[in-house]
């Protein structure tokens, strides 16, 4: 298994766009998702997209956490609602990750910024992913 990881910031309000998020069936198809820059609605879709939206291929999981630590802490001027974050604490979010990347599942955070933007960051396991039979879109 080896580890991709992911990044999109924007105006929140473009994610109730379903059709961009969703791959079409079947998979062969691309229709409009692989050209969207939003988020899949399922952490695992990520590895449909184009190679060019990996933002990092981390050597460990321990790499993929520092990965993101630094997307949080370089957001963290900009959460809507700091005191919130604070109580879940970037330590606790980096508990469950590290939990969570050691046995094989995908990790996904999603945090409110002013002005009405999102940042979502992932990291997928990729071959093999849990759950779904996607080839790797780096190879």
């Amino acid at each position: 298994m080896h580890l991709h990881c992911y990044v999109w910031s924007g105006i929140g309000a473009e994610l109730r766009n379903e059709a961009e998020r969703r791959p079409p069936l079947p998979p062969a198809d691309p229709g409009p998702f692989t050209g969207s820059p939003l988020p899949p609605m399922r952490t695992c879709d990520w590895l449909l997209k184009p190679a060019r939206r990996i933002d990092a291929s981390p050597a460990s999981p321990d790499d993929a956490l520092a990965w993101l630590a630094e997307r949080h802490r370089t957001a963290e001027g900009s959460f809507l609602r700091p005191a919130d974050e604070a109580r879940i604490g970037l330590g606790f979010r980096l508990e469950t990750a590290r939990e969570a990347l050691h046995n094989g599942v995908d990790v996904q955070w999603g945090i409110w910024l002013t002005g009405g933007r999102f940042l979502t960051c992932g990291v997928v396991c990729c071959s093999p992913n849990r759950h779904a039979d996607y080839r790797c879109p780096a190879s």
